[in-house]
């Protein structure tokens, strides 16, 4: 599962190529082809264990004279990999022993066994001293978690990798780390935190392990819309020229982002239209895709409202390109939720923004928070008197 500079991990390829196989807005004839490249993939890399997943849950049909093969060629590997150990524990140095651990646990990565090579990656830690090897062994871990998806074993080795940099390590790693703690946000709802980590790593950006360079920006514009205010958004975004010199070929994304930052709005609808199948299709944001459109329709509502007291529903249909009643059903919903603040005079057929200003937020707040202290001291009086 080791990725060079700019080469994306194929066992993560391949991840992506089971949830697409595993889509059911995939179409039949692509699950076909789908279904031969990860056929291929498991066999060239005689990944056993996920061949047997597979099969039980009726990804791909059983073939067992090709399991019997991986097996024995899994035996002789690990039987040669042993020897080797074993020779460099009696007869080499302890760099030597290090590196024959760390040749088990790559070997147990390629194949796809999950648990034993979580288990030889901690021998192989127990051999290591510097901080930055011990770093590398936490991301060979990481993409394990996100092979499969595994949020506990990613968050933890998160936590680890911090501890480690509060002993040392580089300047790359760390730029590293932010890449694999955004996606991890990202991939766990918590867009605000994602597009920070992201924005801090997009002129620095070296983890083409994780995915190319595109699927990064594309990953940091979408979380920048519904992290950043507009000013934000222009300084760190809309101008940034790493994000400029891509952005371009990525189909529907320019569009997307310019749009909204001019007020476009029909456009940003057609753009955001174009955008929804990408997003249904990735593997990350495919679980949020219902949360983020409607975040999306969230800022773009209150920015198009912001900028006025009260607008008849008619002109805010006409200036996004839909209908009457498409928008006041929308805004119905988004209003009822608290995502928007305004009022829909139905009669007179106008919005009326109610937006409270900083102060009165801020006296709302100072109200309820006073409120929570005073039964919280009322409850601990009664625990003092009993």
């Amino acid at each position: 599962m080791e990725g060079e500079e700019g080469t994306q991990n194929a066992h993560l390829i391949l991840a992506r190529k089971l949830f697409l196989l595993t889509h059911p807005d995939v179409q039949d004839i692509e699950k076909v082809r789908l279904r031969e490249e990860v056929f291929d993939a498991v066999k060239s890399d005689d990944m056993a264990p996920l061949y047997e997943t597979l099969a039980a849950d009726k990804i791909i049909e059983m073939d067992q004279s090709i399991l019997d093969s991986m097996r024995a060629k899994i035996g002789d590997e690990i039987r040669k990999l042993d020897e080797k150990i074993a020779d460099a524990e009696e007869n080499l140095g302890e760099s030597e022993v290090r590196e024959a651990h760390l040749a088990k646990s790559l070997f147990y990565i390629r194949i796809g066994d999950k648990d034993k090579a979580l288990e030889q990656l901690k021998v192989t830690e127990s051999k290591t001293v510097a901080v930055g090897q011990k770093m590398d062994l936490v991301f060979y871990t990481l993409q394990i978690g996100f092979f499969y998806m595994d949020f506990d074993l990613i968050s933890k080795s998160i936590d680890k990798a911090k501890n480690l940099f509060e002993e040392g390590g580089d300047w790359e790693r760390k730029n590293r780390l932010k890449v694999y703690e955004g996606l991890y946000c990202m991939s766990t709802r918590n867009f605000d935190k994602a597009a920070s980590l992201f924005l801090d790593s997009i002129s620095t950006f070296t983890t083409y392990d994780l995915f190319p360079y595109d699927t990064f920006v594309f990953y940091t514009v979408l979380t920048s819309i519904i992290s950043l205010d507009r000013v934000s958004l222009k300084q760190k975004v809309v101008d940034a020229p790493e994000i400029l010199t891509v952005i371009g070929k990525i189909p529907c994304l320019s569009e997307f982002l310019n749009s909204l930052y001019d007020c476009q709005y029909k456009s940003f609808f057609s753009a955001f239209a174009g955008l929804t199948e990408q997003i249904k299709f990735d593997r990350y944001l495919h679980p949020h895709f219902r949360y983020y459109m409607r975040e999306v329709r969230t800022v773009v509502y209150s920015q198009f409202l912001e900028s006025y007291k009260s607008v008849t529903i008619d002109a805010m249909a006409k200036a996004f390109g839909v209908t009457i009643e498409f928008i006041d059903l929308e805004l119905s919903r988004f209003i009822s939720a608290g995502k928007l603040h305004c009022k829909i005079d139905k009669v007179a057929g106008v919005l009326e923004t109610n937006r409270p200003d900083a102060k009165n937020a801020l006296y709302q707040s100072t109200i309820k928070q006073g409120d929570f202290l005073l039964n919280r001291i009322q409850k601990l009086s009664r625990v003092i008197d009993l």
